[in-house]
Parts: C-alpha cells; structure tokens; sequence
C-alpha cells in the first residue's frame, strides 16, 4: 500500500469513502503525559525534572495553507535553546539508510552513561511533524534523544515512496538503538521508544521482539492493521472489507500492466458541512500550517 504526499508532506486521499474512514481515528489526548513519564521511571532517570514554561507558537509560514488553531499553545515546530541537534544517519539490517535527528541537551554529561529513547512520527508524516518536538521536549528534561524518519518517509531510504511496511518500520526503531548503542554517552541498558500515533503500535512492535527497548510510551496510539480491517469504530463490515480486497487485487493487475498508481489513506483534503469531528480534528493539523 502506498500513500500519496502533500505539499505539507502528509498523505492525500484518493481511495473511496470506506478505506478513507478506515484510515481515521480519534484523537486519544488522555494519559499521554502519564505515558511519558513512566517511560522517565523505567528507563531510570530519577532527577527531579522541572516543567518547561511553555512558549508562544513559533512563526512557522506554510504557502497556501491555513494557518490551523494555535490557540491553546500548538507549536509543532518548537525548539530549544538548551539542546543541540544533529543530522544522522545509519542502516536498518535491510541495509536501507535511516535518517534521524540526534538531540542532546547542552548541559549532558558526556563522561556519564546517560538515557536516551528513540521517537517515532505518525503514519504519514515525517520526523519534523511531532516527532522532533516529542524529542526536543525529552532531550530538555535530560534524555538523548532521537527523531527518525521511517523508511520509505522523509530521508529514509525506500521504494517505492510512502509505501506502508509495518515489519520495515520496527525494524528502524530496532536500527535506532544499534545507533544509540555506540555513543559513548549512552548507557545501553536504559534505552526506550516514544511512538507517536502510527508509530505508537509500530514502536510496540519492535519492543516484542527487541529487548533492548527496555520501556515504551505512546502517544495518541493508533492500530493500524485494526484501522484498515475494522474501520472507524469497526465501522467496516465484512462485505466491505472483501470488496476492498478485491478493488486492491484489480488494482494490481493494473499497476502491473503500466496504469496509473493508485494511493490509498490519509486525511481528507476539504472540509464541506457534512464533515465529522474526527475529519476536522485531522484537517486541522495534517492539512494546516501549524502541522
């Protein structure tokens, strides 16, 4: 399965109505700061870390595109004057290159063995979209962190473009740490995950099979396969799925004969008056500039 990108980088709808809801899902904010700090505990950082005082939205202009509501804070594009960030990039064991952000807090003590966590952006999106601002956050309160790009996403090696390869992505999370665990200022056994959204279940995914991540939190966590199959709210019944398998076989018959690629998922590109909730709350970040 592929999705197609935007101009703000994020998958575009062009399937049916059904597969579309089956993409969709609601916004679970409840707990995500509890997630998070139980990943401080288990990964055993115990300083008493102090809240950050909250910033105005950075001015980040986006052509062409809404501005979106900041009007509770959202600054998606935040960093901080107290961590420094490095470009890398290293191989999955596909041998496909991985590429990351490496944030470390400029008061780090490089001689020590410090934590560090690995954090994943939502199915679609790319590093800088939440990911970086989960890691600059986590990197503030004294962490090493890391923002990666799946593949087939952003910098990451992958072909062809926006494809979706669930087992591909654990295996960067896993990839990640192999990185992680060759800084001199990491301590290896106290490594965790942050999945945001999407990368909430592939980040889980990758902890069942790779002890190393000794702790995961997820934010807004979002099952993917359940999506696909089940729909919103299991919306979809099973005549709909088998006609969705069946679109999707004839779709390769065309592909394989030279026709036009067809993607599938994403947000919807335009609000109408008969638009729900959960489609407004997802046009109001992936299809803004704020997102």
């Amino acid at each position: 399965m592929n999705t197609k990108s935007d101009t703000a980088g994020q998958a575009t709808t062009t399937a049916s109505a059904g597969r579309n809801v089956a993409r969709r899902g609601l916004i679970k904010r409840a707990g995500a700061g509890a997630a998070v700090l139980g990943v401080l505990f288990a990964t055993g950082w115990t300083s008493a870390a102090q809240a950050s005082t909250p910033s105005a939205p950075m001015a980040h202009t986006t052509p062409n595109l809404p501005p979106g509501d900041t009007s509770n804070g959202a600054d998606n594009f935040y960093t901080s004057d107290k961590v420094t960030v490095q470009k890398v990039s290293f191989k999955n064991q596909y041998r496909m290159n991985v590429a990351g952000n490496l944030f470390v807090p400029k008061n780090l003590n490089r001689i020590a063995k410090n934590p560090a966590m690995v954090v994943g952006h939502p199915m679609g999106a790319v590093k800088e979209q939440s990911a970086n601002l989960y890691a600059t956050k986590m990197a503030e309160q004294g962490f090493v962190t890391m923002s990666l790009d799946l593949s087939f996403w952003g910098k990451s090696d992958g072909q062809p473009r926006n494809a979706v390869s669930p087992d591909i992505y654990a295996e960067d999370f896993s990839a990640a740490v192999d990185f992680l665990r060759t800084r001199a200022f990491v301590d290896k056994e106290r490594i965790g995950a942050i999945g945001v959204c999407g990368s909430g279940s592939f980040v889980i995914s990758a902890a069942k099979i790779d002890p190393r991540i000794k702790a995961v939190a997820t934010v807004s966590m979002y099952d993917m396969g359940a999506a696909n199959r089940d729909g919103l709210r299991k919306s979809v019944t099973p005549e709909q799925r088998k006609d969705i398998l069946k679109q999707a076989a004839q779709q390769r018959d065309v592909e394989f004969a030279g026709g036009q690629t067809e993607y599938t998922s994403g947000t919807p590109e335009q609000l109408n008056d008969n638009s729900t909730p959960v489609e407004r709350e997802f046009y109001d970040f992936y299809r803004t500039a704020r997102g």
